[in-house]
């Protein structure tokens, strides 16, 4: 476990009080510190600017009962007020937040009152992951997708904020100004945006961001999310990211991008398999698909996932992949003609109710295991996928949890406490939800996202 020395408190202290100078200039009064919680709410403890070199340096108290935290912010059972942690913003991601005049923003890495790693910080868990893949000279390259859909109004119903065809035109110019704000800010925030455009259901968009480094990715995942949402207030717009804004609409899904390489050469083109795969990248994607049904419990974590996990609307609600395959849970993208490094494989079940560090960091591991083991690959889907050509992923949290549990990879990269976290999480939500209709879960989850 990494434990803050007193040389690198001093240096981190120094160094934001540097960067705290710079913020009074361009106006910044606070800075927002996040991390994200088990059931994949972003939380936040704010410091004025000029505390930001003590909390770099010593961090910010944060109780351990967020571990346990469910989305309705009550807690799992064996919840305990005792304790707390320190929170300290990584620095080298700190960024004014554009869309919230005055404050800036950064990630934060959670220790304890030793200055030992948190066992249950997601950021920490991704970066060992990261760092295990290393040994061997592997690196990964990752970017999730964010949709989200947005409201007229302040109200606790879904009131589409546009309406008209899917991926219309009409609906960018019904918004435009919502949406060219959203791109201001992400771009003076330094957010690489590749693209957004109108989704499917009644007031849904999608933006994707350049691929970067996994930890990297997830903290970009985070800002992108709390950009929109902000921006959607200050145009008196709600945005949600939860599974399914409304009942019987094709939900928001929070797709993961991977590519593997070793060094500087891509693993997913230039091989003699199957699209360009090489023997190693079809190891890594086997690692999974092999292990999809225990990954929905991180990468789908919520009673309202399975409300969206369904066929026929490109959920990815079979475990199967396949090339430009939009109803496999695993696509395989091999990108425009001469264009082979840009392949990568998306995950398409997951959704945004799921802690993206987590998320990240079970990926891994499962991909790792196919590297070791040398997985094969099963042959593709062609077409879309039936009960006849394929098996279905669990179709609800329950069954998800069970696979979890039983999935020794997967609990041993998270680690004992983080794993029981997890399991205690999920099955306090499960229950939280018992008696409640699919139209109650959509209504009490809606804003929780």
């Amino acid at each position: 476990m990494e434990r803050l020395a007193d040389e690198e408190r001093a240096r981190r202290a120094a160094r934001g009080r540097a960067l705290a100078e710079d913020l009074v200039r361009d106006g910044i009064e606070g800075v927002a510190v996040t991390w994200v919680d088990t059931s994949g709410i972003t939380r936040m403890k704010g410091v004025p600017v000029g505390r930001l070199g003590h909390a770099a340096g010593w961090g910010v108290g944060a109780s351990p009962v967020f571990d346990l935290f469910l989305l309705d912010d009550s807690a799992a059972p064996g919840a305990s007020p005792v304790g707390d942690l320190r929170l300290h913003p990584d620095l080298d991601r700190l960024v004014p937040h554009t869309a919230l005049p005055g404050w800036a923003w950064a990630p934060g890495d959670r220790y304890d009152q030793d200055g030992l790693t948190h066992s249950r910080d997601g950021r920490a868990l991704l970066r060992r992951e990261c760092l295990r893949l290393a040994v061997d000279g592997w690196r990964v390259l990752a970017g999730i997708e964010v949709e989200w859909t947005v409201s007229r109004g302040a109200g606790e119903e879904f009131v589409p904020a546009v309406t008209g065809p899917a991926y219309a035109m009409s609906r960018l110019s019904a918004l435009g100004d919502y949406t060219a704000e959203v791109l201001t800010a992400l771009g003076r925030a330094g957010v690489a945006v590749e693209q957004l455009h109108p989704e499917y259901t009644p007031g849904q968009f999608e933006l994707s961001t350049a691929a970067e480094d996994p930890v990297g990715a997830a903290d970009t995942a985070v800002l992108v999310r709390e950009t929109v949402r902000a921006v959607s207030a200050a145009h008196g717009l709600r945005a949600t990211f939860a599974p399914q804004p409304a009942p019987g609409l094709v939900g928001n899904g929070g797709h993961v991008h991977l590519s593997l390489w070793h060094g500087d050469v891509p693993m997913m083109s230039g091989g003699p398999l199957r699209y360009g795969m090489t023997t190693e990248g079809a190891s890594f994607i086997a690692g999974v698909l092999t292990r999809l049904p225990a990954l929905l419990a991180i990468g789908s974590p919520s009673v309202a996932s399975y409300l969206r996990l369904v066929p026929e609307r490109w959920a990815g609600a079979y475990a199967c992949w396949g090339l430009e395959n939009r109803e496999a849970a695993v696509r395989f993208i091999t990108g425009p003609a001469g264009a082979g490094r840009c392949a990568n494989v998306e995950i398409k079940c997951f959704d945004a109710t799921a802690n993206p560090y987590l998320a990240l960091a079970a990926l891994l591991a499962a991909a790792r295991a196919g590297l070791t083991s040398e997985t094969t690959l099963p042959d593709p889907v062609i077409g879309a996928p039936t009960d006849a050509t394929a098996s279905r992923l669990p179709s609800s949290l329950p069954d998800a949890v069970a696979a979890f549990t039983a999935d020794p990879v997967l609990t041993e990269a998270l680690g004992a406490p983080m794993a029981e976290a997890v399991t205690a999480v999920r099955t306090a939500e499960t229950a939280l939800f018992a008696d409640a209709s699919p139209d109650e879960i959509v209504t009490r989850t809606r804003w929780r996202h």
